[in-house]
């Protein structure tokens, strides 16, 4: 009997690190044939060219170059466009029995419209969350409906996929994928992250990683320079920044990142990638993540540390006890400072839960793909909720 082909792909080294051990799992299962599929900032020198890492683990079965020099909202769609053109191709070629995609990026959303057109059955992993502040949000919701298997980080977001119309039979809450990293992974200790990354951390330390907020027109120059003012008013605190990705607007960010490392370079570091190793280490050393990101939210609770969550970029998700919210000014982001150092915050974090933290995980979505009829998947009936009065 011929092995069921299971197709992943990958557009980024966050979304990467999130899909690692599901595809570990689907390698060591004797009736799957794991597929990969590289593309979009794995492919670029700009991003650090990560398809290299991946490569050390894993057989890359297809690359896909899709990424044009352009972060304008032209030069997205054109990226978009050709990204579709060869995942249709790539899809002739592996002929996959089911596709897995993660998230919401814009490289995800043409290949799961490839997937759709050629009939393949697309397997979906946190679905289901909002974020009103960034067009995520509306390519998210798009591909959940074009997918026909759901998992999800939390019971509201898997709701919130059967609201969308998806068979609750075909939903399943896993929890959050980031989670399964911090459990599975050996970290690195003080001295071998600091060795890493060639950066000596202070009596404080936190870790910025800031996103364009792609629903607002070019907001980001301005809302990026606020955080670094309030940054420069901290004292015996070092910077660790990651990168922008590849989202309108995203080099700007990045040039102003250079530009103050270069400044500060007794106190600040920057890194196009940190991976997912050296990322999650960081934050078993840091005071709090601080800028727009998803792992914020996600995995920092689970380190039971503080996250200052910038503007609207995440307006809409779940959020431990452990997360500020602030608006993107420099006296409030300083505020929302302030009150991550005060003792009361600082006690409550030890009896922070990670509302992501199911305890499932990438075991049962392998078993769910194992096991589920293919055959039943492509035709799919629009599930109503009961209408209450």
């Amino acid at each position: 009997m011929s092995k069921r082909k299971v197709c992943v792909v990958t557009g980024t080294r966050a979304e990467y690190g999130l899909l690692y051990w599901l595809m570990r799992e689907i390698e060591a299962d004797s009736k799957l044939e794991l597929q990969l599929i590289v593309t979009g900032m794995h492919l670029s020198p700009e991003f650090g060219l990560t398809y290299k890492e991946i490569e050390k683990a894993f057989k890359i079965d297809k690359k896909i170059e899709m990424l044009l020099s352009s972060d304008t909202p032209v030069g997205i769609s054109k990226s978009m466009g050709l990204a579709q053109i060869s995942f249709a191709e790539v899809y002739e070629v592996l002929k996959p029995d089911i596709i897995v995609v993660l998230g919401d990026r814009y490289e995800i959303f043409s290949a799961a419209s490839a997937a759709m057109i050629a009939r393949i059955p697309i397997a979906h992993l946190h679905g289901g969350e909002t974020t009103e502040g960034a067009f995520d949000e509306s390519i998210r919701h798009a591909i959940t409906k074009m997918s026909h298997l759901h998992f999800t980080a939390t019971d509201e977001y898997r709701k919130r996929v059967i609201q969308l119309g998806e068979d609750p039979q075909r939903v399943f809450n896993v929890g959050g994928m980031g989670i399964e990293n911090i459990k599975r992974l050996t970290l690195l200790s003080k001295e071998e992250f600091e060795s890493s990354i060639n950066f000596k951390l202070n009596k404080k330390n936190i870790l910025v990683t800031f996103h364009p907020v792609t629903l607002e027109n070019a907001t980001a120059k301005d809302q990026f320079q606020e955080l670094l003012n309030a940054i420069d008013e901290l004292t015996d605190t070092h910077i660790i920044f990651t990168k922008a990705n590849s989202d309108t607007d995203g080099r700007v960010i990045n040039q102003m990142i250079d530009e103050y490392v270069a400044k500060n370079s007794h106190k600040a570091v920057a890194f196009t990638s940190l991976g997912q190793l050296r990322y999650l280490s960081a934050m078993q050393y840091v005071d709090a993540v601080v800028g727009n990101s998803s792992s914020g939210l996600i995995e920092a609770p689970s380190f039971k540390i503080g996250t200052i969550n910038i503007g609207d970029r995440q307006k809409g998700r779940i959020k431990a006890k452990s997360v500020i919210d602030t608006a993107p000014l420099k006296d409030d982001i300083l505020e929302a400072f302030t009150k991550l150092y005060a003792k009361a915050f600082q006690e409550s974090l030890a009896t922070v839960k990670n509302p992501h933290d199911s305890g499932k995980g990438s075991r049962e979505i392998v078993k769910v793909i194992r096991e589920c009829n293919l055959g039943d998947l492509i035709k799919k009936s629009f599930y109503n909720l009961p209408v209450c009065y």
